[in-house]
């Protein structure tokens, strides 16, 4: 049977075993949209908040020591997601987080209230009065997600984006003496070598790591302490300062008290910063992924370079084929972070006046991105790019056969000629080598020097003798 909740509205029927009540009841009935709901980090931080809170309360003397006691256990479960089940909310909901933050309080009170030997829907820890002492949706929400999205960045993806790192830096070295053909706008180029190529890569992620970190300073910055619209209102002045001392004595990271409340609650550039940072990421990864197997495409018709770890059969018609499908896997979240971006970004643009009402939707967005990169980069690092192998002996025979080896060969006799040799090349057929040796424009000797793919790959000129 259902239990009566009252809220200021009036009373609603909650499912029995439910500690959440009222206000959330409401929540439920008016946002059944998508079935998606906060993701677990969210949660996890609003229940720290609200434990944290707790302590500093109780601290100043603005909270009994046992309800203060029950709600930390309570929270604790919170914190640990032992009470996911009782988060139904949708995350499409009210723009503020307000149904999630009471959503919090709600199942907080109830559960301490049952700790304490009351009856649930008694009120014997009240929600308001109690667990959001101190607090409003509209700082404690931006500030869940500060908390979420640092973790999960700090935890979860830079972890994942260095050891992606140390494995380019790895293949780098391993195949920096093989040179292969270089590529510009998809035709032949010079050559250059595989580790180059791959130094290349390594450094893409080593900046995407950086933007990362730079946007974590904003980040680290809490609206905590601002109550409805920035002034603070309704809070002891010590509560935030020792709730953020808190929050960095918890979790390890330097979070600090926002520099300016309105700013922090009023909109969210710090989340766009973080979420443009991962569209970079995301971009880097792309480029990464799809070199890696356009190199492998073949493995007879195609470049052949790279050797891609066959992970999984690619077809289920084409007997023994093979896909790159960890790369395809990397493009596809990386669009799904592009497309999260845009809509991060468009939810910055819905700060009106006092309060940003977009939040929900930009933590669900945000955090996903997160978690969505931090898997696929595992998963591409252990799966595919710890074992690619290169084919040497196909480099070294598409070197050979590049017209574009002709440019060291322009610098003993000239553009124009040289632009002939690569025409006459191409049109039967023939290294620029045969050519060159043919139409005697030097000596065995002078084009075994001119034409050493290696020297290509490195800064100099050809000097005429």
């Amino acid at each position: 049977m259902p239990r009566i909740e009252k809220d200021s509205m009036g009373t609603m029927k909650v499912p029995d075993g439910a500690y959440w009540a009222a206000q959330t009841q409401r929540a439920v009935q008016n946002f059944p949209i998508s079935g998606v709901r906060l993701p677990r980090r969210m949660i996890a931080a609003l229940g720290l908040i609200k434990q944290t809170a707790a302590k500093v309360n109780a601290g100043l003397g603005l909270l009994e020591p046992k309800i203060s006691k029950a709600i930390i256990q309570a929270a604790a479960e919170v914190i640990e997601g032992k009470l996911d089940d009782h988060f139904p909310v949708d995350v499409f909901q009210t723009g503020s987080g307000t149904s999630s933050n009471m959503n919090a309080n709600e199942v907080i009170a109830n559960r301490a209230t049952e700790i304490l030997g009351g009856e649930i829907g008694s009120k014997l820890v009240h929600p308001n009065d109690h667990v959001n002492k101190g607090q409003s949706s509209n700082d404690v929400f931006p500030t869940a997600i500060h908390l979420a999205a640092y973790a999960a960045l700090e935890e979860d993806l830079i972890p994942a984006l260095k050891k992606l790192h140390g494995t380019l830096k790895k293949k780098a070295k391993e195949f920096d003496p093989i040179v292969k053909a270089g590529r510009t706008h998809l035709q032949d180029a010079t050559p250059v070598r595989l580790g180059q190529e791959f130094s290349g890569y390594a450094r893409q992620i080593e900046q995407s790591i950086a933007h990362i970190k730079r946007s974590e300073e904003h980040l680290a910055e809490l609206a905590l302490g601002g109550t409805a619209v920035g002034t603070g209102v309704n809070m002891h002045p010590e509560f935030a300062k020792r709730c953020i001392r808190s929050f960095r004595k918890e979790t390890g990271f330097p979070f600090v008290e926002a520099k300016n409340h309105f700013e922090a609650q009023a909109a969210q550039d710090s989340l766009i910063g973080v979420s443009g940072a991962l569209r970079v990421a995301a971009v880097a990864l792309t480029k990464i992924a799809n070199d890696i197997r356009w190199l492998g495409s073949g493995p007879r018709l195609g470049l052949g370079e790279l050797l891609i770890p066959a992970i999984q059969p690619g077809s289920s018609i084409m007997p023994g084929k093979v896909n790159p499908v960890l790369c395809e896997s990397v493009v596809q979240v990386a669009a799904q972070v592009i497309g999260n971006d845009a809509a991060v970004t468009i939810g910055g643009l819905d700060g009106h006046f006092e309060l940003i009402v977009m939040m929900p939707m930009m933590a669900r967005n945000l955090l996903e991105s997160i978690q969505i990169l931090a898997g696929v980069v595992k998963v591409f690092d252990k799966n595919c790019v710890a074992g690619l192998e290169a084919d040497a002996e196909r480099c070294a025979e598409m070197v050979e056969r590049s017209l574009m080896n002709v440019t060291p060969l322009a610098a003993l006799i000239g553009y124009d000629k040289a632009a002939e040799v690569a025409k006459e090349a191409h049109a039967k057929n023939k290294t620029i080598r045969q050519v060159a040796l043919e139409k005697k424009l030097a000596s065995p000797e002078q084009l075994k020097k001119v034409l050493d793919p290696r020297s290509m790959t490195e800064p100099g000129i050809v000097k005429k003798d």
